[in-house]
């Protein structure tokens, strides 16, 4: 029986896809009826899963397999970093020390440390792949300054130098397990002591300062990033909205400027610096809108599955496809073409045989 609330939404449905911007949660360990309509929505390009829906590795492995049997074409999704941040933490999945170890490893033994962080990568990718994860949202190019609570030990190092060669050496072990990462959070979200999940952060550097600083490693990585996460912060000096909503973060400095060809993902619509623009407490379909304009390639609600029936997702997706129809965002074939470059072009190792691979042994032994 299909729910009342979900009519439009399974009708539009039928329409030709030809951007498939929206990154979307679901609420369960499997999928039911009304994540599989709007998983055929022509709009939903991705999936983002959370702790939620972990429960062992046979799980995992089954729920992606439903999600495929759906649509192949689907971008499974995980923010996995290691530290505080890793999703899947039993049933064998390795533990990973923060991002701050590799930089503490780094003013001990800066080789070793940028092995270590393609050993980090290399580990982090291939048991995730081994589960039907597609891409996992890392690494964190913020700088450590101090203050931020929310990026804290995620990062690095405060040296965009250490912060850049530890990324590129843990990007070079995602991709020899076939993943591709995302650089976040542009242009940086360490110097700000807010958290943008429940506040709207300010930071008000100059753009001269932000540039020769926070940003160094986006212009250093611009050729070796996949893709590319914005903050949710307002840097009132270069533009009065954040950076995620801003034409002139998103095109004219990390397109233009800093000469970034890869996807750009909006951070979590439903959080407190995604909804509060130009002044204006904003709905999910108008902030989607307004970051799929500015130049975001995809945008993510996550949490918003288990409220209501998922009401608000359905919104947002009938929502877009009105602003579409009204010439409020424009379908970009180039920004599809970048969502499926991020999809996974090899085959990966089944969990069993990964864990007598050579490569994965050595790896293991390597880690921080």
């Amino acid at each position: 029986m299909t729910d009342r609330r979900s009519t439009r939404s399974a009708r539009t449905a039928a329409a030709p896809a030809v951007h498939a911007p929206v990154v979307l949660d679901i609420a369960g360990l499997s999928l039911d009826a009304a994540d599989r309509r709007r998983l055929r929505h022509p709009l939903v390009g991705g999936l983002i899963l959370f702790g939620r829906n972990w429960r062992d590795r046979a799980q995992l492995t089954a729920l992606n397999a439903e999600i495929k049997a759906v649509r192949p074409d689907l971008l499974v999704c995980i923010d996995h970093e290691g530290g505080r941040v890793q999703r899947c933490r039993s049933d064998g999945f390795t533990h990973l020390a923060p991002m701050r170890a590799l930089g503490e490893l780094w003013m001990k033994d800066a080789m070793r440390a940028t092995d270590a962080a393609t050993a980090c990568g290399y580990v982090l990718a291939a048991e995730l792949r081994a589960c039907g994860v597609d891409l996992s949202f890392t690494p964190v190019l913020d700088l450590d300054h101090g203050p931020s609570g929310v990026i804290g030990d995620r990062a690095f190092h405060r040296d965009p130098r250490v912060a850049a060669l530890l990324a590129k050496s843990l990007m070079h072990g995602l991709l020899l397990a076939g993943m591709a990462g995302c650089g976040k959070h542009f242009p940086g979200h360490g110097f700000v002591a807010a958290d943008s999940h429940t506040e709207v952060p300010v930071d008000r550097r100059s753009l001269k300062a932000i540039l020769e600083d926070d940003a160094r490693p986006y212009e250093w990585l611009a050729t070796s990033l996949a893709s590319v996460m914005p903050a949710h912060v307002i840097y009132p000096k270069v533009d009065a909205r954040p950076a995620g909503f801003s034409q002139r973060w998103l095109q004219d400095i990390l397109r233009g400027r800093l000469g970034f060809g890869g996807a750009i993902f909006s951070d979590d619509l439903s959080m407190e610096g995604a909804r509060r623009i130009d002044g204006r407490d904003l709905g999910y379909a108008e902030a989607a809108g307004l970051a799929l304009a500015a130049g975001c390639d995809l945008v993510l609600l996550c949490n918003r599955s288990a409220v209501d029936g998922g009401r608000e997702l359905d919104e947002l997706l009938d929502g877009l496809l009105e602003a579409q129809s009204r010439g409020q965002w424009r379908a970009d074939p180039d920004s599809e073409a970048r969502r499926l470059a991020l999809i996974p072009q090899t085959l990966p190792l089944a969990w069993d045989e990964l864990m007598h691979q050579p490569a994965y042994q050595q790896a293991l032994e390597r880690l921080p």
